[in-house]
Formats: C-alpha cells, structure tokens, sequence
C-alpha cells in the first residue's frame, strides 16, 4: 500500500465521527427508553460496494453483521437518491426481527451509482408476534413477529406510506415505533450529509482511495495480529443450557487453526438447530468472530470489514450457528451470541493464556413485559417494555472482572429507575450487586445484579436466559462464576421461573432476576487446612 499516513488516520476519524454522530441523532430523536436510554442501536459507514468503513462504538452483536444486511438490501433493490431501504428478516441479512435496519446510498449529484452507504440498526421494543416484546421462547419465526424483507421505506425522498402502515398495524405500541423509525430515518439523512461534506471537501478520489485504504490496512493489521499467535489447531466447546422446549444441553464448538497471517474459523461439531428460540443465523457467528479476533488486536484498528478478510469461517448449514427458515431465532442474537464468544475464546485461551480473560457472565438476561396501562391518566393505553440486565466480567490474566456491567456482544446500558417508574406501570424494590457471585481464583471474577421489580398491573412478562445451569467457566485454575436464577413472589411466596419462557403475572407480584457472575482467573491462594477443589 501507498497512502499518507497522517491522511490514513485523518479518514479513520472523519468516517467514524460519522457513524458515531448518526448514533447521537437516533439517540435525541428516538422515542422508546430501549433506544433513548439503554441506547440498543448501532450505526456505520459503508462504501460504495458495500464494505464496512467505520462503525460507531456501539452493539458488537449488531454491527458485526450489519454488513449482512446491507448486502442483502442492495441485491434485492435498486436503491436511488432519496430512497431508504428496511428489513430484519434474519434470514435475508438481519439477526432477529426486533431488530430494525434501515440502509440509504449517498450519491454525489449526477452519479449513476452511490458513493457510500450509511446504515442503522435499532431493537424495537414489541415488533408483534404472540408475546409482548417479541423476545418470548417461540418454535417457529412466525410467532415472533412481523417479518420483513428487503423494501422501500422512503422512495425519491417520500415516505413509502403503505409500507409504514402495514408494519404499524402489526405492533403493539404503534406510535413508539412510528417515532423509532423516524428517528432512524433522520440518523440516515445526518450521515448521507456528512459524507457528502466529506466528499465535496476532499474530493470523491481521494474519499473513496482512502476508504480503500482503510479496508487494506485493518486486513494487514489483522494479518500482523494473527503472526503473532503461535500457528496451531485449537478446539474450544461451550454448552447453552437448553433451547427451552428440551432440557437437552446445546454444544457449541469450534476449532481455529492459525496458519501465519492466516485464520480458519470451523464451528463444525456444534449441535444442529433446535426447537426453541436459540438458533443463530449465519451473520450472527460472523459477528462473534469479527468481535473477538477484532479484541486480540493491540492497536486501535479501524473497524472495517478488512478485519475479517485474513480470517475463513466455516458455519455449517443447519446447525445452531447457522440456522434455516423457518427456525425461531429471537434468542440466536442475544444468547447464542454470547455463548459463541465463549466458545471462541475457551479456544483462543489456548494458544495465547495471557491474554484471554475467563467466561463474563454468557447471557443478555432478555427481560420483557407488557400489556395495558391502567394507572390514572394513561387511559390503558398498551405498553410493551424490552431490557436486558448486566452480570459480573471474567477475570482478566491481570485483575479481577469487574462488577455489574455488560459484556461481549452488547454494549447497552440501564434505563434509569426514574425513568422506568415514569414510563411504565412498575416498581423497582431492588437493584444491586449480587455479592460474592464472582468466581474465586488468584483474579475473581465480577459479581452480577439482584433486580427486583414489582408489576403494577397485571401483564405478561416473559424471559429469555442462559447460564441458569452452568456458571461461567474459569481459566487457568480459576473456579466458575454462580450461574443466575429467575424467581416470581407473588403474596410472599417465592417460586422459580424458568430460564426461557413467558408468564402472566397479576398486580403486586415481584419479579426478581439474579444475574451470573463472572469466572475467576488463575489458582486461589491455598488456606491452610483447606483442600481446594480442582481448577476447570
């Protein structure tokens, strides 16, 4: 390659700040706490063949297979100035169908094709299916929501209207999705704008010669990364504890082979896809990958689809990593997600020890309820409510995890009590660290959260979790993190929930989520007089 360094670096930042500019509109502008608060979204920049420039530091699991969607949207339309394409059928490009991505070319005027393309994808609260929140266990797709493949949304700068209405007779909470999706519609118009400032500032030459060199230099960077691991065949396994419709354990496994600059990524040997909502499409394991050999970089790489360019990846068809309609996958996205980056990283700990953390908590803990507001004033107006809950961090070769915190494959955050108790008809009772949870190790693990919240009226609440059965596992002779626990009081009386499901629940109960800690890293101290137990 030939460029100018100082120029190279100058293109990172101006691409990023695009994407990350796109995420603080969609952000202002949405209308749900999911996306104002807990910010479950994400954005990039593309270029004009639809490669992955940049990507704001948002969602891993989703901007990892962003590029999915993309591609899916400029095979099946003729995208045109001022058009605006929508889908999230997973198995045209999506991850789950809550979440929405909306995709517009940016042309320079009289172009007869895009210069780049700018892309968002935001988690809806409720996209309809049986259950309120859409992210209930199901056996089917079709019982999770509206699906929908690649159309047009906005066309010649006008709003698609028969398109809109068709998914908005869909939902539960119309008007929140309505104010979504304009918000995601503006974060498009916000980055088109700023790549043509780009663009009329540099010249499209030049932009386009520097987006080209960005994609080569993330690919040399990952190249010189993967010299540096010791060439090898490494297998890693990891189990999700059911699929919910079976207590039958679900395997992941995956065996990386480094050859010089060069990687192979092969989940054959993991189980085949199941009846419940567990299974991941294709984009999804391409995300894990891209996220964790993306961590084993040292520098700060450009988040580019050259990352992904030195690396193989092998996803068997039919498999719980690559899944085929008409399979429910609600779950693929958030749970098998993590298991995955589990998976990977039990095996890269193999070939590099110290650099590898032990397992964070492994689950997104999918929280949702719903149904109708009968506090004064709201008019039972319906309601559909969507979060997921943070756990303890693996311990790291070098210090504990941390506690309380998301990990891996989302990178949301909390909707604040104040507004939570606002928005919806509950109340939190607690909300806390869940002390000593954290597995032991001469590094503990981060403990994970209690989260109680009483129901205010009666609703359906359902639940989507993982390492209910087996904690998070520790490395190098560290113990395992606690795995977490789902419970439902109603009149003082406790009882368990399951980890994958969906329940009524009447006013006054409680429902109260313990969340995993994190693995240990490294041998605990001896005490004296004390046998310890044997290292994972």
């Amino acid at each position: 390659m030939s460029f100018d360094p100082v120029r190279l670096e100058v293109f990172k930042s101006i691409f990023h700040s695009v994407a990350e500019e796109m995420g603080g509109v969609l952000r202002r502008s949405a209308f749900s706490p999911n996306i104002k608060e807990r910010r479950d979204y994400s954005c990039a920049v593309f270029e004009g063949d639809g490669e992955v420039l940049a990507m704001g530091d948002h969602m891993p699991v989703h901007l990892g297979s962003m590029p999915a969607s993309v591609d899916a949207a400029i095979r099946a339309l003729e995208l045109r100035p001022g058009d605006v394409a929508l889908l999230n059928d997973p198995y045209a490009g999506g991850t789950h169908l809550p979440d929405l991505t909306m995709v517009m070319p940016v042309y320079l005027p009289r172009a007869k094709r895009p210069l780049f393309y700018v892309a968002n994808r935001a988690h809806h609260a409720d996209v309809g299916g049986a259950q309120a929140g859409s992210m209930s266990l199901s056996r089917e797709i079709f019982q999770e929501g509206i699906r929908i493949p690649p159309v047009k949304i906005f066309e010649n700068g006008q709003i698609v209207r028969d398109i809109l209405q068709l998914v908005l007779a869909n939902v539960r909470t119309s008007p929140e999705r309505e104010g979504d999706l304009t918000a995601q519609v503006a974060a498009c118009r916000v980055g088109e704008r700023r790549l043509l400032e780009i663009a009329r500032k540099y010249g499209p030459e030049e932009t386009s010669k520097y987006g080209r060199h960005l994609l080569e230099y993330s690919a040399e960077m990952m190249r010189a990364t993967l010299r540096d691991i010791p060439d090898g065949t490494y297998e890693g396994e990891d189990f999700l504890d059911n699929d919910g419709v079976t207590d039958e354990p679900i395997v992941i496994h995956v065996t990386i082979r480094i050859r010089g600059a060069r990687a192979e990524v092969d989940f054959t040997g993991s189980s085949p896809e199941c009846a419940g909502s567990i299974n991941a499409v294709k984009a999804i394991a391409d995300s894990a990958v891209f996220y964790v050999f993306r961590c084993l970089v040292n520098d700060q790489v450009p988040a580019t689809s050259g990352l992904l360019r030195p690396i193989l990846i092998t996803a068997p068809e039919g498999t719980i990593v690559n899944a085929r309609p008409p399979c429910a996958v609600a779950g693929g996205n958030v749970e098998a997600s993590q298991r995955i980056v589990d998976t990977l990283l039990r095996a890269m700990a193999r070939a590099v020890p110290a650099r590898i953390p032990a397992a964070s908590q492994g689950t997104m803990n999918n929280l949702t309820f719903g149904g109708r507001d009968t506090r004064p004033g709201r008019s039972g107006v319906p309601f559909a409510y969507y979060e997921t809950i943070a756990g303890g961090m693996g311990a790291r070769p070098d210090r504990g995890g941390e506690n309380a915190i998301h990990t891996h494959m989302t990178n949301s955050l909390n909707t604040p009590i104040e507004v939570f108790e606002h928005a919806y008809p509950v109340r939190v009772r607690r909300y806390g660290i869940r002390t000593g949870s954290g597995g032991s190790g001469k590094f503990r693990g981060g403990d994970g959260i209690v989260r109680e919240i009483e129901l205010l009226v009666p609703m359906q609440v359902g639940m989507l979790s993982d390492r209910r059965r087996f904690g998070p596992y520790g490395l190098a002779g560290g113990h395992p993190g606690k795995h977490g626990k789902n419970q439902l009081v109603v009149g003082g009386r406790r009882k368990q929930v399951a980890a994958k499901g969906s329940f009524y629940a009447p006013a006054g109960a409680i429902v109260r989520v313990e969340t995993p800690g994190g693995g240990g890293w490294g041998k605990p101290a001896p005490r004296k007089g004390k046998t310890k137990r044997s290292s994972d």
